[in-house]
């Protein structure tokens, strides 16, 4: 008898499982299908502002500067965004010298041209922790002597273009609106708000999570190990481009770095400092573009979206050194920490479009103003 019912039991038990799986499968094969309809082209190669993006600007600033005050270093005013940099090095960019007809851009305009460039490798974090804990990385490129009429009316005397870069191809929020809930959430310590926001299931961001999940990825051995993403869309000429830059090992003399201690705090410093200035052995790059195909679904107003390569492909335009050197000195340092770094920096041929593009602006200029100000009256 009881066998009997354990039998039954256990077929019923089976049976259920089997039923919550085949839903489960079901409701899986539903939302793919809803999102590949939702999210098919063609889509618009124009900026579409939505009201109260300007209100939801300042709300992001107030925030931002909330969150440079909570993690100041002694009496130090960090970047509310990767504050701890692994080092600012001195590289050259050089535009390929057959570079196609239509890639030759703003600073890509000329075949050959070699620029002398900054570059500062960093920890997404606005905290500085230890390198071994899961984070995105960060590379800011700035090319100098830039000609050419500046994006911003204020900055017409600066001469730069600034490319700034993280190393994964897409963000955990779409646009402004989601930005100001998922950082307001953070600055309070409210995590899982911050993909949760209420009890609602529709207002749940699964698959941002799960976006920003993959962001925090394990530490590479060295940040020239990396490959960076500009994420945002920006002007390339007439078209919209992302930009991305790939270890380029090849061109470089053949390099094994020595095994480094992960559980050392500043490892990625010390193995930039190992290749760069201890082993003398330069870094190399390639810069490319994705340009936007709007028959496809490459929105420029959703950073969470990833342009699929097989709509587009990238593109190189340039080639990056970075030489042997010493960059690991306090007064460097101290340079590379007062440095600003803003896709606003540049030229009107790369000028920065899309929502998170135009938060940037308020928010780089507002963080940066306050971060220099503060530091200077220390």
């Amino acid at each position: 008898m009881l066998i009997t019912l354990w039998l039954r039991l256990g077929a019923f038990l089976i049976k259920a499982l089997l039923l919550l799986l085949g839903l489960g499968l079901l409701g899986w094969a539903l939302a793919t299908a809803w999102f590949a309809w939702q999210h098919s082209g063609p889509v618009s190669a124009q900026e579409q502002i939505p009201d109260g993006e300007a209100a939801m600007t300042q709300d992001i600033i107030q925030t931002a500067v909330r969150i440079v005050d909570q993690h100041r270093e002694n009496t130090r005013y960090l970047r509310d965004a990767h504050a701890k940099a692994h080092g600012c090095v001195k590289a050259q960019v050089q535009v390929l010298p057959d570079l196609a007809p239509e890639l030759r851009q703003g600073v890509f305009s000329e075949p050959g041209k070699t620029w002398q460039a900054l570059i500062r490798l960093s920890n997404g974090n606005a905290y500085p922790q230890f390198d071994s804990i899961r984070d995105a990385r960060g590379m800011a490129i700035k090319l100098f002597d830039v000609t050419g009429q500046q994006l911003s009316a204020d900055q017409q005397g600066r001469g730069e273009q600034d490319f700034v870069m993280f190393s994964h191809p897409n963000f955990f929020v779409s646009n402004v609106a989601e930005y100001r809930q998922n950082m307001a959430a953070q600055a309070d310590g409210k995590t899982a708000m911050a993909f949760f926001p209420s009890g609602d299931p529709r207002t749940w961001q699964v698959r941002h999570l799960f976006i920003a999940l993959k962001t925090l990825s394990p530490a590479p051995d060295s940040p020239t190990r990396t490959t960076y993403f500009s994420v945002s869309p920006y002007k390339f000429g007439e078209a919209n481009a992302k930009f991305r830059v790939m270890p380029d090992p090849a061109s470089c003399p053949d390099y094994t770095l020595p095994a480094q201690n992960h559980s050392l705090p500043n490892f990625l410093r010390n193995a930039l400092n190992q290749q760069l200035s201890t082993d003398r052995v330069p870094a190399c790059f390639v810069l490319q573009i994705q340009r936007q195909d709007p028959s496809k679904y490459m929105p420029i107003e959703d950073t969470s979206i990833e342009w699929r390569e097989s709509d587009a492909p990238f593109e190189t335009v340039a080639r990056i050194n970075i030489p042997a050197q010493d960059f690991d000195t306090p007064v460097l340092n101290l340079q590379c920490d007062n440095q600003s770094f803003n896709p606003w920096f540049g030229l009107e041929a790369h000028r920065p479009v899309g929502g998170i593009n135009r938060l940037r602006k308020a928010v780089y200029e507002a963080v940066s103003d306050y971060r220099h100000r503060r530091n200077a009256e220390q």
